[in-house]
């Protein structure tokens, strides 16, 4: 639920920011009105950093010395033999992609899902504009994507806590896919607004979902290391993902042939969590340690 609440105010954040920048581009112009946007949120971030922001470090180390006074088997991850308790930058970044293969199937999921967020944000409009919508109304097709992700997610970290970790995050995965794939078979504000709600929602039950599983199966001592590879490989997916829908939008001439090219990595993805990964809520699944 506290992923889910993250990521709800980060991404409803993105939504607003979609649908003011389009009417700032609109009047100022995209060079001036996306600098005063970009600028003003920059400085106020600064500024609640530094005066509201605490360090959280403390609530890890007692959290660990918690359960070794217990003696609760608290590393859950399949590690290698003679893993250390302090593990290296390289160790962690072994075990995450190929070491367990859980973590592996939630960073690979992680990198595909990303392949959506490059989507959006770089062929969305181009798509849309193509089919003649303004800015403006680019930016609130653009703007239903993310509101609908940010405010779902107020629930999907929540039903996580309550049906496990795995099945959001493959339907996630799927039902994003699915959203992807709808946009090109039909026309209109109203339907690509209810397609870019659709790849929303599935994002909402992913998302946060992935980085809960992670931290489900990660020793206090090296979660923040874990969660760090985890999102190495996610947002690496920004990258590769555009290279990918580029290159095919160059090959078959035509900016559709990204979003087949995404909306069939997503099924795949999910695919494969379904095969490699288990259910990582301790809960629902006590064996989890084996």
């Amino acid at each position: 639920m506290t992923m889910g609440l993250n990521e709800f105010s980060g991404y409803v954040g993105v939504a607003l920011a979609g649908i003011m920048t389009g009417y700032l581009a609109e009047y100022l112009g995209p060079r001036s009105g996306l600098l005063i946007f970009g600028s003003l949120v920059i400085f106020i971030a600064i500024v609640l950093v530094l005066t509201s922001v605490k360090e959280t470090q403390a609530w890890a180390q007692a959290e660990s010395a918690r359960h070794a006074q217990s003696g609760r088997a608290m590393i859950k991850a399949r590690l290698p033999r003679n893993f250390p308790d302090r593990p290296t930058t390289f160790e962690m970044f072994a075990l995450m992609s190929w070491g367990d293969k859980r973590m592996a199937s939630f960073c690979q999921a992680g990198l595909i899902e990303k392949f959506v967020d490059a989507l959006v944000w770089v062929f969305y409009p181009v798509f849309l504009f193509q089919k003649g919508l303004g800015l403006a109304e680019i930016g609130w097709v653009v703007g239903v994507y993310g509101l609908v992700w940010g405010s779902a997610q107020l629930l999907t970290g929540r039903l996580s806590d309550t049906v496990g970790r795995l099945r959001p995050i493959i339907w996630g995965m799927w039902i994003c896919g699915g959203g992807v794939m709808l946009m090109l078979l039909g026309d209109g504000v109203i339907w690509w607004s209810v397609s870019a709600g659709i790849s929303g929602l599935g994002m909402a039950l992913l998302y946060p979902n992935l980085s809960a599983a992670v931290a489900d199966i990660s020793h206090p001592d090296w979660r923040s290391s874990a969660i760090g590879m985890y999102r190495f490989w996610r947002d690496l997916g920004y990258g590769i993902g555009a290279l990918g829908f580029g290159l095919i939008a160059h090959l078959t001439g035509s900016v559709t042939g990204g979003f087949w090219f995404v909306s069939m990595s997503m099924f795949i993805s999910g695919a494969i969590v379904m095969i490699w990964a288990d259910e990582t809520h301790p809960r629902l699944n006590p064996d989890i340690a084996d």
